[in-house]
């Protein structure tokens, strides 16, 4: 069977720059069936979307955009990559997921980057929506490039023209992970990562200017 082709016009965002705290661990290192969260994401994305930037340390082998400052929130690090993509050219909207997402499959990200209209579409999950599994509009990343300048850091501040997306069978794909109760609760092998695993990380690029 052939490969579907990435939906035009449709960029990705994949996070990586949390602090996971709970965990005790970054997450996007974390090795799951002998793989790393950052680089199954990765993959994921780029079967669906195009450009892809990672927002991180450079976990992924994508190209990589930190946000500054780092750690500020997940707000924060859109706004850096809604900046890396407006001056590589891309205007449009883009699919922004986090990296602690280990039952994500390309049905949900299709489904997110082929959804009609201009506005934001956002899962909700027993009614919490999953800002960080999302397709942010154009105007939504413009807005995150402002809210960032004035320290706003709720997420909530972006959903001013989004459409909820309230379709259960999305749910078992949003399972996040944020202890290692939650990783034993997945019934998979899973380790920590070390550098070793990561070849590409040091390999990010500066953060655009305006």
């Amino acid at each position: 069977m052939a490969e579907a082709a990435a939906v035009p016009g449709v960029a990705g965002l994949l996070l990586t720059g949390g602090t996971s705290r709970r965990m005790g661990h970054d997450k996007a290192s974390l090795v799951i069936g002998g793989r790393s969260l950052a680089d199954r994401t990765a993959e994921l994305l780029r079967q669906v979307v195009d450009p892809v930037l990672e927002v991180g340390p450079g976990y992924s082998g994508l190209p990589a955009i930190s946000e500054e400052p780092p750690g500020r929130g997940p707000l924060v690090a859109i706004a850096a990559g809604a900046a890396a993509l407006a001056a590589r050219g891309h205007p449009g909207p883009a699919v922004v997921v986090a990296t602690d997402l280990p039952r994500l499959q390309t049905s949900l990200l299709r489904r997110l980057a082929s959804h009609p209209g201009p506005r934001s579409v956002v899962p909700l999950v027993e009614g919490r929506p999953q800002w960080l599994a999302a397709r942010w509009s154009s105007s939504a990343l413009v807005l995150a490039r402002h809210l960032a300048t004035t320290g706003e850091r709720r997420m909530v501040a972006l959903a001013a023209d989004v459409e909820w997306l309230c379709e259960p069978q999305w749910a078992a794909e949003l399972v996040d992970i944020d202890t290692p109760t939650d990783l034993d609760a997945l019934g998979v092998s899973w380790r920590l990562g070390s550098s070793a695993d990561f070849r590409h990380q040091g390999e990010g690029l500066p953060p655009p200017r305006d």
